[in-house]
């Protein structure tokens, strides 16, 4: 096989589900985003269900599950919800579930671990170190500005987690039903990202690891300005290569469902690298990170996408300066200036 192949010609109306197989059902939640949608995926669970992941906590995502529990899930009980990863549209509405239908929530340690610490921030203004690392980048003041009156705005679309929750680490194998999902576990996307593999069924719920339009945002934050993010998600996606066969069905978190994994897992490689080669060719000179930005990226950055462009530029640049490919150099000014080695 040498290209994806979608395994369903239709697709969930928002809001709504439709069957995967007679133990799996797709649920296509709304998101208030540019990325409009997100696939959720409800598991049988001998006389109940488990939930993977969430969507955001709206009013609308709320009725969404409330309806969801009254019809496709024929009133059953729900008895985990498991969030792949801590972004919002993963693990928004999963505090919102445990409180309001007695579910247990799963999550690795990292996960669980920086989504409080998120949370927490809601509200607070931002820190001295996030102003220098964009500063850093070559931000201007109104970039600046943008930056301290975006920050804290975690909490806005995801509840409060629960006290406690079940910890899932990669290796485990969950057993739901009659079925054992085997946890792999991927890094680069987020910290310590969990995808569910069912080897008998032959499926692999991927959450943000693998997806079959679009690629997963790989960035650097200021919490850990020299982290090499790339190289994780690098290994990650060798890592899925060896595991998994190149037939699997792939439940992703957005788009439809496919087949093609390996053929994707090398376009996605390919799709970085290509970055990569066209940083080392632009950086003939020394260039800010935001001198950068019309060489990789075909949209316009504005406000509602710089930090994420900036994170996703930083992160290629320092696996480059990891492997000695490009060097980095701060000023007096205190931005730093990149240019090939």
């Amino acid at each position: 096989m040498t290209a994806i192949h979608y395994e369903f010609d239709d697709r969930p109306a928002e809001g709504d589900t439709m069957p995967v197989t007679d133990d799996i059902v797709w649920l296509r939640m709304p998101l208030p985003f540019s990325l409009a949608h997100i696939n959720l995926w409800l598991l049988r669970d001998n006389a109940g269900w488990v939930v993977v992941d969430t969507g955001v906590d709206t009013k609308k995502s709320r009725g969404v599950w409330q309806h969801t529990f009254a019809t496709a899930m024929r009133g059953d009980p729900a008895n985990h919800v498991v969030a792949t990863h801590l972004h919002p549209d993963h693990v928004g509405c999963a505090g919102w579930l445990v409180e309001h239908f007695g579910l247990d929530l799963w999550m690795t340690r990292d996960e669980y671990m920086l989504c409080r610490i998120l949370i927490a921030d809601t509200g607070r203004s931002a820190p001295e170190e996030g102003v220098r690392f964009y500063a850093s980048a070559g931000f201007s003041a109104a970039d600046i500005a943008s930056y301290k009156s975006r920050f804290g705005l975690f909490g806005k679309f995801v509840h409060d987690l629960p006290e406690a929750y079940k910890r899932m680490s990669d290796g485990d194998v969950l057993a739901f039903g009659e079925s054992r999902w085997e946890v792999l576990v991927g890094n680069g996307h987020s910290p310590e990202h969990a995808c569910l593999y069912d080897a008998e069924q032959n499926i692999f719920i991927a959450g943000d690891q693998l997806l079959p339009a679009i690629s997963s945002n790989i960035s650097v934050w200021p919490t850990e300005p020299l982290a090499n993010p790339l190289k994780d998600w690098f290994d990650s996606l060798s890592k899925l290569r060896e595991r998994l066969p190149e037939d699997v069905l792939v439940l992703p978190a957005h788009g439809k469902p496919f087949r093609g994994a390996h053929a994707r897992l090398q376009q996605l490689r390919r799709d970085h690298e290509e970055r990569l080669s066209c940083l080392l060719d632009t950086c003939t000179e020394p260039m800010r990170v935001v001198d950068l930005f019309s060489s990789l990226y075909k949209t316009t950055i504005d406000d509602g996408n710089r930090i994420m462009a900036t994170g996703e530029a930083i992160a290629h640049l320092n696996y480059l300066c990891d492997k000695g490919d490009m060097l980095a150099e701060t000023g007096a000014d205190r931005v730093t200036l990149y240019c090939r080695a």
